[in-house]
């Protein structure tokens, strides 16, 4: 094993009240690829600006080797001195190396170099950040967040990076795939201190789980133990006092460890307060466009959006997907086309930029919008520092102005808002973002079962696959022209159509290249095939065909009593409206399946 190029051990932090860090560790070897893994407020920045350099702390050891180079990916740039982008990533270059690597980099990450960096938006700065640090190929490369921001081809591309650097890597960051894919090693700050895995993250959350039941089951087992001891306390037969003396003081110390024992922090729980439910046709767009000058953002574009859909857009920055956001929810109108919203609309929004907080409001006057100490959620009245506690945050924060929440803390704040007010369409621009794994997953299961309609923009290709029915991407990834095309399924399922149809149409196009005499006689010669969509299809259905069938099923077992239309009539109005739904996809699947099997057995002759 080769030796340390840094190590931090038994570090101490506190900022008054409980320490943030109380004997937390970190090793880096040449070639390590770490996560930093933990819950929002856990201290993950902080040690990672301990490493750096940039915060000392108030005990512990740190090492550095002498001849190791370190760079961290700041926050919060400093452009101060700089009159281009490029001259600010140049900067971090030392002797000897390569220029040429600062402008590669900032290609790769959208800019030109010569931007002026006081006028750059707070994605671009992360950008330029993000050149600086890499441009060098350090020993040791500190990245916090670094994927923030960036939109999918971007990740992608830094993923590759970030896989063949001869850097060792720290990362801190809430996207599971990002991590699983550069990732070797995990570290686990939890509580003040920190534990390591020696494999990706990948593995991460079933070993946590593993740990936190080892350790619920210690708890158990102390807890026995002074019941035990305090019974033999009371009750047992007297021994020698000197031996009665070192049992009693034992026990002591089993007590105190049993009440100073500090569990994982909590999970958030929350559930969507009920709306009344929306029409059947929840938004239709009929060739709707927009320009912006002589750029087109929107060409015709059409979609029906029913009642329970979970819509994902998903596109490189600056393709046009906000702007196509604001136009399907009637908060833009189009150059052209129609878009008709359907009946009983209850919208609720999270905006990515959190337009919506007020830096000087306070955490309850937010969530009460002024009204008081209580808030209505689900028809139920409640006091605002018990619903706080539902979403990690202390009574005592209820009085703390939204300034000093960080940004994953203001995420969960305003899902706090939105969560409490009745809803039927759930708008989400870049959810993910701030948010620590956790409360990610709470999000993936408010959004997977929702019983309204979801549209969501997301660069988060997990939790895109684990929660959308259809996915709307450029037509052109690499360099969009204003064409969008609705995919079936998850961000996964949409590459697979993609290279499906790509492949096609190259087939189509070499086709059409050959004479006609060729395309003759390789008529002759091989037979003519499904494509691949249709291949696929033709897999596929039974499977969705299958399901439907079950959930026809399970709603006619239900309706079945003779009782529920007079006992629940929403209910059974409910059901009704699922089944006929549900049986019009499934006439729709069994037709396109039966012609495809058609076209399968005629060109199988």
């Amino acid at each position: 094993m080769a030796p340390p190029i840094l190590k931090l051990d038994d570090i101490f932090l506190s900022f008054g009240g409980a320490p943030l860090l109380a004997g937390a560790g970190l090793q880096i070897e040449p070639g390590d690829k770490i996560c930093l893994v933990g819950r929002n407020g856990s201290g993950k920045s902080t040690l990672l600006k301990i490493a750096a350099g940039l915060v000392e702390a108030q005990s512990g050891e740190v090492f550095r080797h002498p001849s190791s180079t370190v760079r961290y990916l700041e926050q919060a740039p400093d452009f101060a001195g700089f009159n281009t982008v490029q001259a600010y990533a140049e900067a971090g270059l030392g002797p000897g190396d390569d220029p040429y690597r600062v402008t590669y980099l900032l290609s790769h990450l959208g800019l030109s170099g010569d931007e002026d960096p006081r006028m750059l938006s707070g994605g671009e700065s992360r950008r330029a950040a993000l050149a600086r640090v890499m441009a060098p190929e350090p020993d040791i490369l500190l990245l916090d967040e670094p994927t923030n921001h960036l939109d999918l081809p971007t990740i992608e591309w830094l993923e590759g990076e970030l896989q063949k650097t001869r850097s060792a890597l720290v990362l801190i960051s809430h996207d599971r795939r990002f991590l699983e894919k550069v990732s070797t090693a995990t570290v686990w700050l939890d509580r003040g201190t920190s534990r390591r895995l020696d494999r990706g993250f990948a593995h991460f959350e079933s070993w946590r789980d593993q740990v936190l039941e080892a350790e619920e089951l210690e708890q158990h087992k102390l807890g026995k133990s002074i019941e035990r001891e305090e019974h033999w306390l009371r009750y047992g037969v007297t021994a020698r006092r000197k031996r009665n003396m070192r049992r009693l003081g034992e026990l002591q110390t089993m007590r105190s460890n049993y009440r100073g024992h500090k569990g994982p922090q909590g999970t958030v729980q929350a559930t969507v307060s009920d709306a009344q439910e929306s029409g059947k046709l929840v938004i239709e767009a009929d060739k709707i466009t927009k320009s912006f000058g002589e750029r087109a953002i929107v060409t015709p574009f059409s979609i029906r959006v029913h009642r329970c859909d979970c819509i994902g857009l998903v596109g490189p920055n600056g393709a046009g997907k906000t702007t196509l956001l604001k136009m399907l929810t009637g908060q833009l109108s189009p150059d052209s086309g129609i878009v008709k919203l359907g009946t009983n609309l209850e919208i609720a929004t999270l905006d990515q930029k959190r337009e919506d907080l007020d830096p000087e409001d306070t955490l309850a006057n937010y969530l009460t919008d002024g009204r008081g100490e209580n808030l209505l959620v689900n028809g139920e009245q409640r006091h605002v520092t018990g619903y706080m506690k539902e979403f990690l945050f202390q009574p005592e924060q209820a009085r703390t102005p939204i300034r000093n929440l960080s940004g994953g803390e203001r995420a969960r704040l305003m899902l706090a808002r939105i969560l409490s007010r009745p809803t039927n369409l759930l708008i989400l621009d870049e959810p993910t973002n701030d948010l620590d794994i956790e409360t990610l997953d709470l999000l993936q299961e408010i959004v997977a079962g929702f019983p309204g309609t979801v549209i969501l923009v997301s660069h988060d290709r997990d939790f895109l696959d684990r929660t959308v029915t259809s996915t709307i991407a450029p037509a052109v990834p690499d360099a969009p022209d204003g064409r969008w095309i609705e995919y079936a399924g998850g961000y996964s399922d949409m590459l697979v159509q993609r290279k499906g149809a790509l492949e096609e149409r190259k087939r189509a196009e070499k086709t059409a290249e050959k004479p006609k005499t060729q395309q003759a006689t390789a008529s002759g010669s091989s037979k003519v095939k499904l494509s691949f969509k249709q291949k696929f299809a033709l897999e596929n259905l039974p499977k969705e065909m299958a399901k439907a069938e079950a959930e026809i099923a399970k709603r006619e077992q239900v309706m079945a009593d003779p009782n529920l239309f007079t006992r629940d009539p929403a209910s059974f109005n409910r059901l009704a409206g699922e089944m006929e739904k549900l049986r019009a996809s499934l006439t729709d699947m069994e037709e396109e399946w039966l012609e495809l099997e058609m076209l399968r057995e005629e060109l199988e002759g």
